[in-house]
């Protein structure tokens, strides 16, 4: 059953945590989990919720313990491309006509139409409307993440990253309280799957790496630069 709740080792071992720092987050009520009869309880759709949202604040080790938690070692001599695998030209504009959230949303979804592998365009688009009213996808430096809040297995032929860019930001209800310019859509099937390629999205995405997407001229470029990025991520071997 997948939302069946954890217990404090196996939110550890789910996560790439130490049981240590777990109990020890836990008992000081930074973790999303009840205690009930003096154990801890963790619900996997509350934790997945959890790490979407504190996955940007999450330091280096800890990404990269996610990323080997959620999904198995890529083939030695052929590290696994987890985020520019799932991208290709056709989800890719950099020249995005939206002035709003809700036209943004629509347009990022006409976009995943575009790469032909979307089966239930406005299921998609219900889900990503529903995920930002709860909470701003947004991060800092012009960046929003938008995602269904649970994996949608049925609303495409196979899992997927679209990319666009506005000429100007937007207001996208940013709890950072920026303009916001670029847009990752993440739509995968399955909750580790997405948190292992959000995991791997926010270790490419440094502020350096920001900017250069920021300036890029063509859709080809753009790709480029976070193939690159991703490349030397995985090369460095951490």
């Amino acid at each position: 059953m997948p939302y069946r709740s954890m217990s404090l080792e196996e939110f550890a071992r789910h996560v790439g945590m130490d049981v240590r720092d777990v109990r020890r987050l836990a008992d000081r009520g930074r973790l999303p989990g009840d205690k009930i009869g003096g154990q801890w309880r963790f619900n996997r759709a509350k934790v997945t919720e959890w790490l979407q949202q504190e996955m940007h604040l999450l330091d280096h080790d800890r990404l990269v313990a996610i990323e080997r938690s959620m999904g198995p070692e890529g083939t030695p001599g052929e590290p696994e491309m987890i985020v520019t695998g799932l991208m290709g030209l056709s989800g890719i504009d950099v020249g995005l006509r939206a002035n709003s959230r809700t036209s943004v949303l629509r347009e990022l979804v006409r976009l995943a139409e575009r790469t032909g592998l979307l089966y239930d365009a406005e299921g998609l688009l219900e889900a990503l409307v529903q995920r930002e009213s709860m909470c701003s996808t947004a991060l800092p430096n012009g960046l929003a993440i938008p995602h269904p809040r649970q994996p949608m297995p049925y609303v495409s032929a196979e899992p997927l990253i679209c990319v666009a860019r506005l000429p100007h930001g937007i207001a996208f209800d940013s709890p950072y309280r920026d303009l916001t310019r670029l847009f990752f859509l993440i739509c995968c099937h399955d909750d580790r799957h997405h948190l292992r390629t959000l995991a791997r999205l926010v270790r490419i995405l440094d502020t350096d790496t920001i900017a250069c997407l920021m300036e890029v001229e063509t859709a080809a470029e753009l790709l480029q630069v976070m193939i690159d990025k991703e490349t030397a991520i995985t090369s460095s071997g951490r």
